[in-house]
């Protein structure tokens, strides 16, 4: 291979062994995310699950219902994987809510870290390696790869190591605060739809499944969270448990407490329609006052702004026809 390689770019033959080095390296890091794939221990009811032609079945482990239990890391796992539990099972919550489902996607997530975090400095050295080799490459990038000293060169392949290994993290992020701020701005409608649903005579339970349905295209996130405890509920599994476990994945105030509403009504027989009211008008006036509150921060924001961009224009009307005239007087 690698001589073939050299028949067709002979300019390369100086740096064979380099080329050699990194389809190695590269053959490697495909080798061992192929052999975590593999050697992953599985759980036999899950690979019962799939192996059953139900399609909702496939459906419920394609969307993060059913999943293994959690199992410590072992071997190399461990020294891939974070060792605490809690830390895996929020990371594991954080991947599944913005789609990352499956036994395997805490591997899959760090392998993409390692492979960027690698990956990108060898990139960055390769091209460097080709151009001192005599590869043909746009007169800019040949400019740029001159006159750029060694010790910027190390320092880019330093940032482009943290870059690749940090990006996937902070993109996780922005994506599970965005999933959040969706439902927060969500879930006031959806409680005022379930309460009329409640008051118009539907059960609780047919009334999160009908809301559901009805804000699919406007809350599908919110959607989702609803259409999982019902799945739940209906699954045999207790709404107590259902519920809590929804605040948990959402990670939302308002959701708690309205996992609590409808868990104390439940438990001590008072009238549901009356609770959600209660709760609805609650979270009405709490929207309201949260409306006014960033309203009312808006000036003490926005004089810092003003100050900084009027303040020297200010200071140039007032002063500058000073200084002109001083100028005038004893130049």
């Amino acid at each position: 291979m690698v001589q073939w390689l050299l028949n067709i770019f002979p300019a390369l033959d100086s740096q064979a062994n380099l080329i050699l080095m990194v389809g190695v390296g590269i053959g490697m890091m495909l080798f061992v995310y192929g052999a975590f794939d593999v050697l992953t221990p599985s759980n036999p009811a899950a690979r019962r699950y799939r192996r059953d032609g139900s399609g909702e079945r496939r459906s419920n482990f394609d969307a993060g219902i059913l999943y293994n239990p959690e199992v410590d890391p072992k071997g190399l796992m461990k020294a891939l994987l974070p060792g605490d539990r809690n830390e895996r099972s929020k990371l594991k919550r954080d991947l599944r809510n913005v789609g990352f489902v499956g036994p395997n996607a805490i591997v899959r997530y760090f392998l993409l870290r390692v492979a960027l975090g690698v990956g990108l400095p060898l990139v960055f050295v390769a091209v460097i390696m080709l151009r001192r080799a005599g590869f043909p490459m746009p007169d800019d990038l040949v400019w740029a790869i001159d006159n750029t000293p060694r010790l910027v060169m190390l320092q880019i392949v330093t940032a482009l190591a943290g870059v690749g290994f940090f990006a996937p993290a902070l993109w996780l992020h922005q994506r599970v605060n965005a999933r959040r701020r969706q439902i927060e701005e969500s879930f006031p409608n959806a409680l005022d739809l379930i309460q009329i649903s409640v008051e118009a005579g539907l059960g609780f339970d047919a009334a999160m499944t009908r809301v559901a349905n009805e804000m699919v295209h406007s809350a599908p996130e919110l959607c989702r969270e609803f259409r999982m405890v019902q799945l739940e509920i209906s699954a045999g599994g207790e709404r107590e448990k259902a519920l809590m476990d929804m605040a948990k994945r959402t990670n939302v105030d308002e959701v708690n407490s309205f996992a609590n509403v409808v868990l104390q009504s439940v438990r001590f027989g008072t009238s549901m329609s009356d609770a959600l009211q209660i709760y609805a008008g609650e979270m009405r006036l709490a929207r309201e006052l949260n409306a006014q509150e960033r309203a009312n921060k808006l000036p003490v924001k926005m004089s810092a702004v003003m100050s900084a961009l009027m303040l020297p224009a200010m200071i140039l009307l007032i002063v500058g026809p000073v200084v002109i005239r001083w100028m005038n007087t004893f130049g």
